[in-house]
């Protein structure tokens, strides 16, 4: 967190966080994560700075994961959540590409490294204690772990990377969780990608990780690849409907677990018709 790590200056006012996306060249987002004493005038010359690199800020305040890390923790953990319940690693792969995201959870495990994933996880276990909750993916980042395959810099991870061909998945994945014989409809696993990084963005705005859903629908699209027909996680939640994405939360959540449950603040929305970007009154531009 900024904040920790801007203990250790004089001027704990002038720390603030500037996050980059790989590859920095081609990657337009820049998060910029303010701490608990920064102050507004080395925020906005952080912004200055964004913007003279030609690329697209968002303010995010100090959290663990910030925001972006914290919403694509989300997708690779429910494919290896996945993994662990029989699913092909190829359905889980081509249903997130199906549904507009760029690669899989699994091959976005590996570019990041699971050693890395691995790394904060338990950095996470140690300083939260007893307040810390084991994503539904601990299990298999932990075997992958113990296995050796530490991901794709390293050689491999859930993919293989042949020097004579293309990377392939690692025909060892079958060994360790069996692919069961009935296979969920490919529909099914696109829902669950896009819905459980857009009911993480709805805690971050509860949070107040990030305070203006531009924020979340920006951030989504531009550093971690929410797929662009949405318009972002946000935007889709109203695309689809407060009630019938609340709806839909209760049913992934019977089915799959808890980490699907509807937060409060998103049902209160529903009950009240409150959008995240309010419609144009009458005269209003739109």
């Amino acid at each position: 967190p900024i904040t920790g790590l801007s203990q250790a200056s004089k001027r704990p006012d002038q720390y603030i966080g500037i996050h980059f996306f790989s590859p920095v060249d081609k990657m337009p987002l820049v998060e910029v994560i303010v701490g608990r004493r920064t102050s507004l005038a080395t925020l906005a010359r952080a912004l200055d700075y964004v913007a003279q690199l030609k690329k697209t800020p968002i303010v995010v305040n100090d959290s663990r994961g910030f925001y972006t890390s914290r919403v694509i923790g989300t997708f690779t953990s429910e494919g290896q959540a996945m993994l662990a319940e029989g699913i092909a690693p190829a359905l889980i792969e081509n249903a997130a590409k199906l549904a507009g995201f760029p690669v899989g959870p699994l091959a976005v495990s590996d570019e990041v490294t699971l050693e890395l994933q691995w790394k904060i996880l338990r950095q996470a276990e140690q300083d939260l204690a007893a307040r810390f909750q084991r994503p539904v993916g601990y299990a298999v980042l932990e075997k992958m772990i113990a296995l050796g395959r530490l991901g794709r810099r390293q050689g491999g991870g859930y993919y293989d990377y042949p020097q004579d061909g293309p990377k392939r998945l690692w025909a060892g994945l079958s060994g360790h969780w069996p692919v069961r014989e009935d296979q969920p409809p490919v529909e099914e696993l696109v829902k669950r990608f896009l819905f459980i990084e857009a009911i993480e963005s709805v805690r971050c705005l509860d949070e107040g990780v990030i305070t203006h859903p531009a924020d979340a629908d920006l951030g989504s699209v531009l550093g971690i690849g929410y797929p662009a027909w949405t318009g972002g996680a946000l935007s889709w939640i109203e695309t689809v409907g407060l009630d019938a994405f609340v709806a839909e939360c209760a049913r992934l959540a019977r089915f799959y677990g808890p980490r699907f449950k509807p937060p409060r603040s998103l049902k209160k929305r529903a009950a009240a018709g409150t959008r995240f970007y309010p419609l144009p009154g009458p005269g209003q531009a739109a």
